[in-house]
């Protein structure tokens, strides 16, 4: 480690369980490295079920010796995913003591007040301050605007009681056993963002380069970095390599989440983003929400040992 590293401590175990993601399968099978809901109770099989959206919300769980801590990664899309699925994965929130958003799109911030709601004590909400920016909006195809709802705003948290974290920069939380990686460097020559994104400042246009991106990383004792991504519009390839940056931490272990690779500006980059992770040895990968149908069908062609295929209810036990 060099001097400019943040000194994030090492774990012996994290636990993944995916709250939201775009996709659920019942029929998937259980592994060393995720566990599948169960499909049945008491040996009749259920007349309700886990709900897909698409939206990503994920619960991280940190051990270390007797010490744990949970995060919560962003809360899906509507207001009734999450909660719905906290109560049929039987998950209490309590447990949750910070809550993080990876950006501020509505598809990682819908049932945001909701989970507040059902916590029974305040809890911190860490974010980047352009997350609040709006008005945000995509240019399309004869020069429509379609503007991404402004779901975040300053009052409404602080009349909630809810404490405002706001960092651009790496930030500890969870007994420092957890790094929010704040904003991202852009250092690749092919991740270059939604080239049709936009926002509003100060009265005049511009490119929105989605800022408030950020992942969170945790380091597994002996085994190296896991990065957990929102979207990583950033880029996922750009997302880990700034998490090896500012930890100093060169071994990435496991990405998880959404590598925003689907739709006509990002498929010509799944090619050279895989190119890019198939340098990096990964023991696990398992891509999410935004990464689209073509670019997880290549990653688990590309990686045929480390591929997992995510679920909702899938919780991945990381040693």
């Amino acid at each position: 480690m060099n001097g400019d590293d943040v000194f994030i401590r090492a774990v012996d175990r994290v636990e993944i369980v995916t709250l939201m993601d775009n996709y659920v399968d019942v029929l998937l099978e259980s592994s060393e490295v995720v566990t599948r809901p169960p499909v049945t109770n008491n040996r009749e099989i259920s007349t309700n079920t886990l709900q897909a959206e698409h939206g990503l919300s994920l619960l991280v769980t940190v051990h270390e010796g007797e010490e744990n801590h949970s995060v919560l990664l962003d809360t899906g899309y509507s207001r009734i995913g999450v909660p719905r699925n906290l109560e049929w994965l039987e998950i209490d929130p309590k447990w949750i003591e910070t809550v993080v958003l990876s950006h501020g799109h509505m598809d990682h911030t819908g049932s945001l007040y909701d989970i507040f709601d059902c916590l029974d004590r305040p809890v911190p909400i860490v974010v980047h301050p352009e997350a609040f920016h709006a008005p945000r909006y995509l240019d399309m195809d004869g020069g429509q605007k379609m503007f991404f709802p402004c779901t975040l705003k300053r009052d409404d948290m602080a009349d909630r009681g809810i404490e405002i974290i706001e960092s651009e920069g790496p930030l500890l939380i969870a007994n420092d056993m957890i790094l929010v990686s704040g904003e991202v460097e852009r250092t690749t020559p092919f991740e270059k963002g939604m080239p049709n994104a936009f926002l509003e400042r100060n009265g005049k246009e511009e490119k929105d380069l989605i800022r408030d991106d950020q992942c969170l990383v945790v380091h597994l004792k002996d085994k190296g970095l896991v990065v957990i991504s929102g979207c990583a519009h950033t880029g996922i390839v750009n997302t880990i390599l700034y998490a090896k940056k500012i930890t100093g931490v060169e071994k990435i272990h496991t990405v998880i989440g959404g590598f925003h690779l689907s739709g006509r500006a990002f498929e010509p980059i799944i090619e050279k983003t895989i190119e890019a992770l198939k340098e990096l040895d990964l023991k696990v990968i398992v891509p999410m929400h935004c990464t689209g149908w073509k670019a997880i069908n290549r990653m688990s062609e590309a990686f045929p040992l480390s591929f997992v295929l995510n679920s909702v209810g899938s919780r991945f036990n990381l040693c």
